[in-house]
């Protein structure tokens, strides 16, 4: 019996031996962080990449028998168009298609009423009005140095004879590539 309880006793300490030896070791290594950055712009101090509003070039009120009338585009309470971009980055601003193009000739662009008048404008790269920007045509944004550049466009619509009372509008799609 002497024997069955010596190798009993034995065997345990042999396993208590083996499970404090299990119970000391460490296991050591790295936990791996990642961030990747992209490019990006904030128009008028929005992002997103559908929906932005790139600003208003609003006329005013004239009577019907105003010859000219002339704008600058406004962005909430700044003038022309704020575009933030990352550091570096270099962007173009595209001036597309409005609703009623060509309806109103000589003009590049047309407000129109619900009774489908027409008011003829254009839209200017310059104050001073001489240099038209065509539908698509593009307008070249400063590298970005990490500030807001600020393009300003401008626009002159013109009057003609039997235009009657109303709301004339038009929407111009605006594209900034980067």
């Amino acid at each position: 019996m002497q024997s069955l309880s010596s190798r009993l006793g034995l065997s345990l300490l042999g396993l208590m031996l083996a499970s404090s030896a299990h119970g000391a070791t460490t296991l050591t290594g790295q936990l791996s962080s990642t961030l990747t950055l992209t490019a990006s712009c904030q128009v008028n101090g929005a992002v997103g990449t559908t929906g932005l509003s790139f600003g208003t070039l609003n006329f005013g009120s004239q009577t019907t028998l105003f010859s000219s009338a002339n704008a600058q585009v406004v962005s909430g309470s700044n003038n022309g168009i704020s575009i933030l971009c990352s550091p570096g980055t270099t962007s173009t601003l595209k001036v597309r298609a409005g609703l009623h193009d060509t309806l109103s000739a000589p003009n590049t662009r047309a407000l129109a009423d619900s009774a489908g008048n027409y008011v003829g404008y254009d839209i200017f790269t310059d104050s001073g009005l001489t240099t038209v920007l065509p539908v698509d045509g593009t307008v070249p944004v400063p590298v970005s140095t990490g500030t807001a550049n600020v393009i300003n466009l401008y626009g002159k619509a013109v009057g003609k004879a039997s235009l009657p009372p109303g709301t004339y509008t038009d929407s111009v799609a605006v594209e900034l590539t980067f």
